[in-house]
């Protein structure tokens, strides 16, 4: 038996074996055996999920040796990458050759195919997460098939496995939608949370990046624009808050205390009152919190299970110390979230069951159904997965 955890230790497993991914073959293969044999399967990237996604008492499949760009199709601004590569190993061969993300997050440790599973996202009012930048998947079934997958050949599997929870099948390889290789100038400053907040829809409209963190401890701020710029990079890259570069260069933060997160997206018309309360919260009832409140905005899509499916969003983000109890701050917060029609980040703390989530996804049955045809014997379902089964 083997022992794994998660990036922050919180979540941890004993399953019977973990494997780790060097080839598609092997791919297909383990996931034809594994349904033989009546085990479980759950693929891993960089563990950076706080929900229970990966745990199980079967297999653990690290995919980070299926890492790098196979092609790159300029005049599409296409890329066809490994699953297992990892968002920041993805950037300078982009950019060499002339592409780029539209947008990615500030912490980029995840394998694509993790972020892509779970809807992970930036921040930018025009700009979607990764999930809606998938243009087709290849993903090795329990029933032998490696499918290939997008919008004009099995473009229901192509839906589903925009944003895919790990639970198709064993991704293999993802296609992304990408744009033209561009440079970003970064600017930050502290400001009063009173002093920012009648200027938020001014950032956020006038700005193709605009975030902020809240720090109750001092109702302060600190706030990040970013935008395009002509500029040439300077180097060495500067702090955070004082950078211009290639958009990988500019994009990432380092993020090194191990915490634990809790994110909701609720329509951007009721963003800023959700964090106003969440605000009052803090202050009224958490006083000793010092951790940060994230703040960021994601455009609308139409992938069935993404969180800012049909609706223009924030996604507001708590934290935690992972040595203290966060149940009482987040059972507080997700109260608000969900008070003000919010759908949690896949990857991050939330009590939903799948009854719940049921109503905020109109393809929410959809998804299941395509996810039973590519997996009827349940091989890539853990326990919690299996919980979600309306």
């Amino acid at each position: 038996m083997a022992h794994w955890r998660n990036w922050s230790g919180k979540l941890t497993a004993e399953p019977w074996r973990l494997h780790s991914l060097r080839s598609e073959s092997d791919a297909v293969a383990l996931a034809v055996a594994s349904a033989a044999g009546g085990r479980t399967v759950r693929a891993v990237g960089a563990a950076h999920s706080h929900m229970p996604l990966i745990p199980n008492d079967g297999l653990i499949v690290d995919v980070s040796g299926l890492t790098g760009v196979i092609e790159t199709d300029v005049e599409a601004a296409t890329a066809e990458v490994w699953a297992g590569t990892p968002i920041y190993a993805l950037g300078l061969p982009l950019q060499e050759a002339g592409l780029g993300l539209a947008n990615q997050g500030d912490i980029d440790r995840q394998a694509i195919s993790g972020a892509v599973a779970t809807g992970t996202h930036g921040t930018g009012e025009t700009l979607t997460n990764l999930s809606a930048m998938v243009a087709g998947a290849t993903i090795a079934t329990s029933t032998g098939d490696l499918v290939k997958c997008d919008a004009l050949t099995e473009p229901e599997v192509f839906r589903a496995a925009q944003l895919h929870l790990g639970a198709l099948g064993l991704v293999t390889r993802l296609r992304l939608q990408l744009v033209p290789a561009y440079r970003l100038s970064e600017h930050g400053w502290y400001e009063p949370f009173v002093d920012i907040q009648p200027k938020m829809a001014a950032y956020i409209s006038d700005n193709r990046h605009f975030e902020f963190f809240w720090f109750p401890k001092t109702d302060r701020v600190h706030a990040k624009i970013v935008n395009q710029t002509d500029a040439p990079p300077e180097y060495p890259v500067g702090k955070e808050g004082a950078k211009v570069g290639w958009s990988h260069e500019v994009f990432p933060s380092r993020r090194e205390w191990l915490h634990t997160e809790m994110e909701y997206s609720v329509g951007a018309d009721v963003g800023e009152a959700c964090m106003l309360a969440i605000r009052e919260l803090y202050q009224t009832h958490f006083p000793e919190v010092e951790w940060a409140v994230e703040y960021r905005t994601v455009a609308a899509d139409d992938v069935w299970l993404s969180p800012a499916n049909n609706r223009p969003t924030v996604a507001i983000s708590v934290h935690c110390d992972i040595a203290e109890d966060d149940r009482r701050l987040f059972g507080a917060c997700e109260e608000i979230f969900l008070a003000h029609d919010g759908r949690p980040h896949w990857a991050k703390v939330n009590s939903l069951a799948g009854s719940d989530l049921a109503r905020h996804y109109p393809d929410w049955e959809k998804w299941w159904e395509v996810r039973d045809q590519l997996d009827p014997t349940g091989t890539f379902l853990n326990d919690y997965l299996k919980s979600l089964r309306t």
